[in-house]
């Protein structure tokens, strides 16, 4: 059963084939060309739906599995923010890097060096059998000084509870346990394997 990523994030492909590694698993752009996805959902689960849709149809296997992620870091002092924008934060085309600045510049736009905030990952899994979604969470805490050259996206910035590490610092294996989308995708898991059982 051929499991599809609905993402060309290189990031995040290398995250979620190293959690999937018993399965057979692609990103989407190694079977056809790549294209834009409008992402035009309101929440979480919305935006990874869309993608998930998207790509099974343009696919046209309909024994393909596709799972789709979409996340984001929302932040208490910021109401949320930057929440289902934290790709797109420093702007329509921004880097990684571009993201990572401009939410140290809003945290110290505000006073504080520090504030609580929170990962999401929804997880939108589509095939024939049907679509569902499943969340994971990791708490902790954002700061305004970038530590660790780990990870990606915001990881040099949010420090998760019971740690006093960045995400940015810490050993990829002790990160995964933590992870948002490692939650997420333990979740999926299981689904795709009901779904593998289910084909006999």
């Amino acid at each position: 059963m051929k499991v599809v990523l609905a993402t060309s994030n290189k990031g995040k492909v290398r995250e979620i084939i190293e959690l999937l590694h018993d399965r057979e698993v692609f990103p989407y752009t190694d079977l056809i060309e790549g294209f834009e996805i409008i992402e035009d959902g309101v929440t979480f689960k919305e935006n990874a739906l869309i993608k998930a849709r998207a790509v099974y149809k343009a696919l046209g296997d309909k024994d393909a599995v596709v799972i789709a992620d979409d996340s984001g870091i929302s932040v208490d002092v910021l109401d949320g923010a930057p929440g289902i924008y934290s790709a797109r934060y420093g702007g329509e085309n921004a880097t990684d890097k571009d993201n990572l600045y401009k939410l140290v510049d809003e945290l110290k736009n505000h006073g504080v060096t520090s504030s609580p905030a929170h990962y999401t990952a929804a997880i939108a899994i589509v095939s024939r059998e049907g679509e569902s979604c499943v969340h994971g969470w990791m708490h902790g805490a954002v700061i305004t000084q970038l530590r660790g050259d780990n990870g990606f996206g915001y990881d040099p910035i949010f420090i998760p509870d019971g740690f006093t590490q960045t995400l940015g610092e810490l050993d990829g294996e002790v990160k995964r346990g933590l992870s948002h989308r490692s939650k997420g995708l333990h979740l999926a898991k299981i689904l795709i394997d009901q779904i593998k059982s289910q084909r006999g």
